[in-house]
């Protein structure tokens, strides 16, 4: 839902709504990852259980990114199921940002 103040900006209340500078990307921080596999159930096209039994992002190329910090793009068909992977995560270390600034807008440096 949008809706305009006295100025006449727009006011949104999702934070990773649509826009040119919307895009998001998601990492796993695999140090705190539970390797519950919630992500994987909600979003299996993003995450992914590696064989050491922690969760990875995936490339749009469905490559697992193994490196540290590693980032895919969130596209915007999924992001439901991504944001309710960060909500639902129970080791808290899927973090969501917006690519243009790098503010987490899911996960749990989500302000």
């Amino acid at each position: 839902m949008t809706v305009r103040n006295e100025d006449r900006a727009t006011v949104t209340e999702d934070p990773a709504a649509e826009g040119p500078d919307g895009a998001l990307e998601v990492w796993i921080d695999q140090e705190l990852c539970t390797g519950d596999g919630i992500c994987v159930q909600y979003a299996p096209e993003v995450f992914e259980l590696d064989i050491d039994g922690l969760a990875y992002v995936k490339s749009a190329d469905d490559e697992l990114l193994q490196e540290p910090g590693a980032t895919t793009p969130v596209p915007l068909p999924l992001l439901a199921d991504v944001r309710d992977s960060a909500k639902e995560c129970p080791g808290d270390c899927i973090h969501v940002r917006r690519v243009s600034d790098k503010v987490e807008v899911y996960g749990p440096d989500a302000g």
